[in-house]
């Protein structure tokens, strides 16, 4: 049986940013040619983009990078979060 972490001793996660944007300005692509050629919708990029999404699946991932031609640390970005006051 799993153990449940007490709360003081969870580690408190950051952020993950997908870098989009810098990807597609660097491959002069629009938004839409991306979303066709990955297979997904425009809001989901969209999604992606602003930081929204709770997941991304490992094969959408796979595809973003074989559209953009680059690899997936060229996407994304961990933020660690503040510290906490106090």
């Amino acid at each position: 049986m799993k153990k449940e972490l007490e709360p003081e001793a969870a580690i408190t996660c950051g952020e993950m940013i997908f870098n989009i944007d810098v990807m597609l300005a660097k491959r002069k692509m629009r938004v839409g040619d991306l979303a066709e050629k990955v297979g997904i919708t425009i809001s989901n990029i969209s999604i992606l983009k602003n930081g929204k999404a709770k997941a991304i699946k490992v094969s959408t991932l796979c595809r973003l990078c074989e559209a953009l031609d680059c690899q997936p640390g060229d996407l994304l970005e961990y933020r660690k979060p503040a510290p906490k006051e106090g």
